[in-house]
């Protein structure tokens, strides 16, 4: 975030702002917490529809637990004035509410209100990697204890007090402070969590998108928020700032027109002439994040090849993160983590020092004659901020998962969190139905193989096999899930912490009268109903 030259020696930068800055700030407040809705609609269309309430809901929580404790803690250790403050942490300022008398009062707001959009899209963005397999109620310990992840090394880039902009450390809209913290717990909540059942058992081609329109639409809305995120970043318009806003605004644009582009032909080369909607969602995304730390600083050339490298590295590492085994639905470690780091180093290389601002310190790029230190201190901060992110987010989670087990339980899993978790069962839409219906007239080989989108295939390979298994006698409802879970990667858990405590008895099977359609109904019977005899313990 980029301050005024004129800085007092008694006021904060933070708070160093005149009405005019003050609309621009609250404004752009406001057009970044719209970016919630982008995250919501971009994770529901990538999760299986009987996920797609779930993860919106935690959206939700995302901004009223997080916002919660950023109000109590989470502004005060990030920027808070006091004289116990050191290059590690803030104090004061907790529970932010300044005296009617204070003269700083409406600065404090505006500060307040524009660092706290900030502050829940970073929990937001982990959210998408624990989608389909994360307990509600586990998640929502996470996200009001995530605060403490996020507010800490943001202050580090953006406090007074930070050890990192003591050093010139520059992230203007927080490539690092948001989106490296972001990917980076997103990284290790995946792997705290384990892949989703039977994720890897075809490879790790991608599972089909729940909903590829709530995706794309997804995408538009955070690439509208994406302009307030960066060009409000100027923290105001008054003296040369408004300048740099707009300049901030345009580079943003020019970040992801090389993005766009550069997923575009990825996409056509991977798939031989087709085109992957997630490759292109995430290519433009990364993209953008790379953009974020320098949205100023650079040259409309420069500001396209960030873009081309962040699309490349989002798209390049999805894969290789499913080959480790990090089983993350949406890409939020490519994209934010991995697009994150490339975002912070490139100011290094980039960087032209925009006068009369002090946002470099007067300092340049490589590639600018600026010499090797900026992007020494860059590199430095990616290093701080990605080990502070995985290992916070990991002992944050294993705490957690001492008192709530952070993963479902596997029968929730398999018959989704719409419906264990908030009672929502969704209905067929009838394409198979269209497809057997046209088979005798049409050719319809080339759609047969393809998985239906908003299901997730290798639950429902689970769930014929429990349904299998149920008929057979003597099978029980642990020695099925045993046999489910059998050789699976559940995380820090092991299978019997998933299976469910307590279950209905029943003294006769259940007539089964789902058809042999092998769906869930078939597998567990109808919500409401006496519980097949296949889940009776």
């Amino acid at each position: 975030m980029s301050e005024n030259q004129n800085v007092t020696t008694n006021v904060p930068w933070l708070y160093d702002i005149n009405p005019e800055d003050t609309n621009w700030i609250i404004t752009s407040a406001f057009m970044i917490f719209t970016m919630q809705t982008g995250f919501g609609m971009l994770e529901s269309g990538c999760v299986s529809i009987k996920n797609e309430v779930n993860i919106m809901m935690k959206n939700v929580v995302d901004i009223v637990l997080g916002g919660l404790t950023y109000w109590i803690f989470g502004f005060a250790l990030s920027f808070g004035r006091s004289p116990l403050n050191n290059g590690f942490i803030a104090f004061g300022d907790f529970f932010t509410d300044p005296a009617m008398k204070d003269p700083l009062k409406g600065a404090i707001y505006a500060a307040f209100i524009f660092q706290l959009s900030f502050a829940t899209t970073a929990t937001t963005i982990v959210s998408g990697a624990m989608a389909e397999r994360c307990n509600f109620k586990a998640y929502c310990i996470f996200s009001f204890l995530n605060t403490a992840i996020y507010c800490i090394p943001a202050g580090w880039m953006w406090g007074e007090h930070g050890f990192l902009k003591k050093l010139g450390a520059v992230d203007i809209a927080g490539s690092g402070a948001v989106h490296l913290i972001g990917g980076s717990s997103a990284m290790a909540s995946a792997l705290m969590l384990g892949p989703r059942l039977g994720r890897y058992d075809n490879g790790i081609k991608s599972l089909p998108l729940g909903n590829p329109v709530n995706a794309v639409m997804g995408l538009f809305v955070l690439w509208w928020g994406w302009l307030a995120f960066n060009s409000g970043s100027t923290y105001g318009l008054s003296g040369e700032k408004w300048h740099y806003a707009a300049k901030a605004a345009v580079m943003t644009m020019m970040s992801s027109f090389g993005g766009g582009t550069t997923s575009l032909i990825y996409s056509l080369i991977k798939l031989k002439g087709r085109i992957d909607a997630i490759d292109i969602i995430n290519g433009i995304l990364g993209s953008l994040v790379a953009v974020t730390a320098g949205c100023f600083l650079y040259r409309a050339w420069e500001a396209l090849v960030v873009g081309c490298v962040g699309a490349l590295l989002a798209c390049g590492f999805m894969p290789l993160f499913d080959l480790m085994g990090i089983d993350d639905p949406v890409g939020a470690s490519a994209v934010h983590g991995v697009g994150g780091i490339w975002g912070v180093i490139a100011v290094g290389i980039f960087a032209e020092n925009p006068y009369p601002l002090l946002t470099t310190n007067g300092r340049n790029g490589l590639i600018k004659g600026g010499g090797w230190y900026l992007l020494g201190v860059q590199s430095l901060a990616c290093i701080c901020l990605l080990f502070w992110g995985i290992v916070t987010s990991i002992i944050l989670l294993w705490s957690i998962n001492k008192f709530v087990t952070i993963r479902m339980e596997v029968h929730a899993e398999l018959l989704g969190a719409d419906l264990t978790e908030h009672s929502v069962k969704h209905g067929n839409v009838g394409v198979s139905r269209a497809i057997s219906v046209l088979g005798p007239v049409l050719d319809p080989s080339d759609v047969q193989g393809l998985d239906n989108v908003g299901t997730n295939p290798m639950h429902e390979k689970n769930l014929n096999h429990v349904k299998n298994l149920s008929r057979k006698k003597r099978y029980k409802f642990s020695r099925i899930l045993r046999d489910v879970t059998r050789n699976r990667n559940l995380g820090i858990n092991i299978a019997q912490n998933l299976f469910p405590k307590r279950a209905k008895r029943k003294s006769a099977p259940r007539q089964d009268t789902s058809g042999g359609k092998g769906g869930a109904a078939a597998a567990v019977g109808d919500v409401g109903a006496p519980t097949h005899i296949a889940w009776v313990n």
